[in-house]
């Protein structure tokens, strides 16, 4: 489970972690989030957003939400995910989820194998939402709200299925894609919507 030692172990100052949601997926944003916590006041439970049920990630924001220090959520919109890659996306949403904390902190965790080029001391922590606990708190966040984001959209683009899937290729997706063509919120960079974007 994760624990504070990454966070002790980088900096005695305010320390946030970081994390994405939405890399993966053939349609929708990428979103990110930020999150210091207080060491005295964390919410039980905090583990990688993947390794929780739909409620219990539902039941750990609010509690993230409502004890944190601060936390900040960063998005990359589809737009800027077609014109400079999903990668450098990424790093843009994840540099807006820290800007957008009401308090600087000295040093972030960011979930993964490298760190956005920005004003900040950091690490990068592979598979840190499973480490730290402020990574983890982000991932919660990160997924959550791009979630609420992709069940919104579903309600305007009803054929994909992305209230369940997401956004993310499954076999409902692909065979929506293939009947009904790409949407605006289709990231035409990635190759099975380039595919079917010029047919």
């Amino acid at each position: 489970m994760p624990d504070f030692s990454h966070e002790h172990r980088h900096h005695p100052g305010l320390v946030a972690g970081v994390d994405e949601a939405g890399r993966g997926p053939l349609a929708g944003p990428v979103v990110a989030a930020a999150v210091i916590l207080r060491v005295d006041d964390c919410p039980d439970g905090l583990n990688d957003s993947k390794q929780l049920s739909a409620r219990k990630r539902a039941e750990l924001e609010a509690q993230v939400k409502a004890r944190a220090l601060c936390w900040g959520i960063g998005v990359a919109s589809v737009a800027e995910i077609d014109e400079i890659n999903i990668l450098w996306a990424t790093m843009l949403a994840m540099t807006r989820a820290v800007e957008a904390l009401e308090h600087d902190c000295a040093h972030i965790l960011v979930d993964g194998n490298r760190c956005p080029s920005w004003r900040w001391a950091s690490t990068a922590v592979v598979e840190g939402d499973a480490k730290c606990l402020s990574i983890a708190a982000a991932s919660i966040l990160a997924k959550e709200e791009r979630d609420r984001m992709m069940i919104a959209a579903a309600a305007d683009h009803p054929h994909y299925g992305w209230e369940s899937n997401k956004g993310y290729g499954s076999a409902h997706h692909l065979a929506a894609l293939r009947e009904h063509g790409p949407t605006p919120l289709h990231r035409r960079s990635f190759a099975p919507v380039a595919q079917l974007s010029f047919l």
